[in-house]
C-alpha cells in the first residue's frame, strides 16, 4: 500500500532522501559490497547523465601514465593488474596518487564479474580524483556489441550476474514508489522480444541497450578514442579517415548512441573490420604484417603523437611494440575466460620512457626493461624472431 504523501509530511522529502538511500543500497548489493564515494556530478535516479562533452585530449601527465588492456569479466585479474602498477593496496583502495590510468575497453563478455568491474573502476575514478589522479575507461568492441544486443560471447556467469542485478534494480524501483505522488517511470526491464524463460538475457539486454540503466550510467562515460600527451589510446586502431571524421566527434556520437539519443545501431566508425574498436592492422604479432605506413600517416595527422596504444588482439608473448615501437599492443589475454594470461601493464613516465610491468615469474623484478631494449629487429621486447603462435580468439 502506498503512503499518502499529503497526509505524511515525511513524503515531501522522500524523492531526494529515498532515492539516495535506495541507490546506495542497490549499488552495495550488486557491486559485491562496495560503497561508492559521493559523485556531485552524478544524475539522480534514472535521469540521463549531464550531456557535457567527453574529454578527448589531455596534456602529458606530470606523474605516471599507466595503460591496462582487456579485462573481460575477471575481477581478480583486474585487481592483480592494478596492484602490479601500485595503483591499489591489499584492501583494494587507491594508492596511485596523481597517476593517470587508461583501461582500453573490453570489460564485458567472457567472464562473470562484469558489473562488479564497472562498479570497481567507478569507485577508483572517484578515489583517484581526491588525490589528483585520473582513471579513464574506454569502449571496446565488446561494449559496442552488448549495447547493440549482440550477446554471442556472454558467459553463463555473466547472464546470472545481470539477472541478480535486475532483481535488485526492481526492488529499488519498488522502494522509490512507496509514496503516492512520486513519479513512477516505465520499467526499462519490461520490453518485448524475449520469452519469460529467457529472463537473464532480457535483463542483460535491458541493462545494456541504448539508454539502458547500466549502459547509460557506465558505458556512456567511456571514451572511444583518446589522446594523452604524445600517446593515442584506442581499442582496435585509428585510420586517417577516423581522424578526418574528428576524434571529439567520434566520442560524442558514441556517447549519444549509448545514451539512447540516436539510432539503435552503432555509429559507422564502430562497425566493420576497419572500425576503431575492431581494427587489427597494427596488431599482428609478426611485424611485417602490420601496416606501418598507415600508422605513420595517422600519427602525422595528430600533432605531437609518437605512438598508438591498443588492446583487442591478444599478444601471447606479452605487451610488445612494432613499427619501431610506434604501435604498442597491451592485450595479454589476462582474463580466465580469454587466455588466462599473466597480468601485465604498460607504464609511461614523465619523460616519455616506456616500460612493461609484469607478473611473469621469469623476471626477478616486477618490470621488464624498456620496450626498445633487447628486442629483435622490428618486434617489441622479448618477442622471438618468428614470434609465437598468436592466440586465436574471435571478436
Amino acid at each position: 500500500m502506498a503512503i499518502d504523501s499529503a497526509a505524511t509530511p515525511f513524503c515531501k522529502d522522500v524523492p531526494k532522501l529515498l532515492t539516495s538511500f535506495v541507490d546506495t543500497f542497490v549499488d552495495f548489493s550488486v557491486s559485491g559490497g562496495l560503497f561508492l564515494p559521493p559523485n556531485p556530478e552524478a544524475a539522480p535516479g534514472d535521469a540521463l547523465p549531464s550531456p557535457t562533452p567527453l574529454r578527448t585530449r589531455y596534456p602529458a601527465p606530470q606523474g605516471r601514465l599507466v595503460a591496462i588492456g582487456d579485462l573481460h569479466g575477471d575481477l581478480e585479474k583486474s585487481k592483480e593488474a592494478l596492484r602490479l602498477a601500485d595503483l591499489i593496496d591489499g584492501s583494494d583502495e587507491w594508492i596511485g596518487g596523481s597517476a593517470t590510468v587508461v583501461q582500453v575497453g573490453d570489460v564485458l563478455d567472457r567472464g562473470g564479474d562484469e558489473i562488479k568491474i564497472l562498479y570497481f573502476l567507478e569507485r577508483l575514478k572517484r578515489q583517484a580524483e581526491r588525490t589528483g589522479g585520473t582513471v579513464i575507461t574506454m569502449n571496446g568492441n565488446h561494449e559496442i556489441m552488448n549495447v547493440e544486443g549482440d550477446l554471442r560471447y556472454v558467459m553463463r556467469e555473466g547472464l546470472e550476474e545481470f539477472r541478480v542485478w535486475a532483481d535488485w534494480y526492481r526492488v529499488g524501483r519498488a522502494m522509490k514508489c512507496l509514496c503516492e505522488g512520486l513519479e513512477k517511470p516505465k520499467d526499462p526491464l519490461a520490453f518485448r522480444g524475449l520469452k519469460e524463460k529467457d529472463e537473464p538475457y532480457r535483463a542483460r539486454m535491458a541493462a545494456l541497450r541504448p539508454g539502458g540503466p547500466i549502459s547509460r550510467r557506465f558505458l556512456s562515460q567511456n571514451a572511444t578514442v583518446l589522446v594523452i600527451g604524445d600517446s593515442i589510446f584506442v581499442h582496435g586502431g585509428l585510420l586517417a579517415k577516423h581522424v578526418e571524421h574528428g576524434l571529439e566527434r567520434i566520442n560524442e556520437e558514441v556517447r549519444d548512441w549509448i545514451n539512447g539519443l540516436g539510432e539503435q545501431s552503432a555509429p559507422g566508425h564502430c562497425k566493420g573490420r576497419n572500425a576503431v574498436v575492431w581494427l587489427r592492422k597494427f596488431s599482428d604479432e609478426v611485424a611485417k604484417n602490420c601496416d606501418c605506413s598507415a600508422l605513420e600517416h595517422v600519427l602525422a595527422t595528430i600533432p605531437g603523437a609518437k605512438r598508438m596504444i591498443m588492446g583487442h588482439t591478444i599478444q601471447e608473448a606479452g605487451i610488445n611494440g612494432v613499427c619501431d615501437n610506434r604501435a604498442i599492443r597491451i592485450d595479454v589475454g589476462m582474463s580466465k575466460g580469454c587466455g588466462n594470461g599473466l597480468p601485465e601493464v604498460l607504464e609511461i613516465n614523465g619523460n616519455s620512457e616506456v616500460r612493461i610491468l609484469t607478473s611473469n615469474p621469469l623476471y626477478e623484478n616486477k618490470y621488464k626493461a624498456p620496450l626498445h631494449s633487447e628486442r629483435k629487429e622490428g618486434l617489441g621486447l622479448l618477442v622471438p624472431e618468428r614470434g609465437p603462435t598468436q592466440v586465436e580468439v574471435k571478436a
